[in-house]
């Protein structure tokens, strides 16, 4: 009973670091057309992912602060407008797909720059096009856990891997969405070896010749939860394929 307690107290503690309850303040803007998805590719680097489901619509660049030099992309937010006379009681849900460098989102600010389609879920029925007119406005914002239903971790081998440098991008991380760290382990091997991070969403390792099948794990930057993927990456792999594993957090 103890242990079962023990392992309920983690739970919370471990759900609470992402789920945060605590509202704070920002600003946002919009960028394309009024009510569209948003860009394709952007310095997360996930390509015309971010033109499907349960992508679209529903992503957003943020400013330094939030991106982390690419450790925070994959990661999910709701996002409030402030003003009652246009603003929903609901809060849009966006995933981190892009990175505002400058303007609005430089001097260290707290900024989301969201597709138009969702920059336009932050009003009330029929308010979207007023309040992007609106252009800047006052939004709070929370941290909230990533929900990809009917998905599973998913992992791109990027276009150029070899056997001498592969590189990865993880796809539809439930819970807290972002990479902290990430290992393989090739076939028939006890030793997982350390991946760098290079860009955005991005992931790499310089070695060779690395040896599929090929186990992938993953520890979230946000509450540090590891899971491994036993296999995911066949041995005849081929540069710009993905290959979808049996689990999700």
């Amino acid at each position: 009973m103890k242990g079962l307690c023990y392992i309920f107290i983690f739970c919370m503690l471990v759900c609470s670091a992402v789920a945060d309850p605590r509202w704070r303040p920002a600003t946002a803007t919009w960028y394309g057309s009024p009510e569209g998805d948003g860009s394709d590719g952007g310095a997360c680097g996930y390509g015309s992912l971010v033109d499907v489901k349960p992508f679209r619509a529903r992503v957003g660049a943020v400013s330094p602060v939030l991106f982390k030099a690419g450790e925070g992309c994959g990661a999910c937010y709701k996002v409030r407008c402030l003003d009652r006379s246009i603003c929903s009681r609901r809060a849009a849900t966006v995933i981190i797909t892009d990175e505002c460098p400058g303007g609005y989102c430089s001097n260290g600010r707290t900024h989301f720059d969201l597709s138009g389609a969702a920059f336009g879920r932050m009003a009330v029925a029929g308010g979207g096009g007023q309040l992007r007119n609106r252009g800047e406005i006052p939004v709070m914002y929370r941290r909230t856990p990533c929900k990809y239903p009917g998905k599973n971790i998913a992992f791109h081998v990027n276009e150029g891997s070899t056997d001498y440098w592969l590189s990865l991008l993880v796809e539809f991380e439930d819970g807290d969405g972002d990479v902290g760290s990430m290992h393989i382990r090739e076939v028939n091997s006890k030793q997982w070896l350390e991946m760098t991070h290079v860009w955005g969403a991005n992931w790499c390792i310089i070695a060779g010749p690395l040896k599929g099948p090929f186990s992938v794990k993953l520890t979230t930057l946000s509450t540090e939860r590891t899971l491994s993927a036993r296999d995911v990456i066949p041995r005849n792999w081929t540069p710009k394929a993905t290959y979808t594993s049996r689990l999700n957090f």
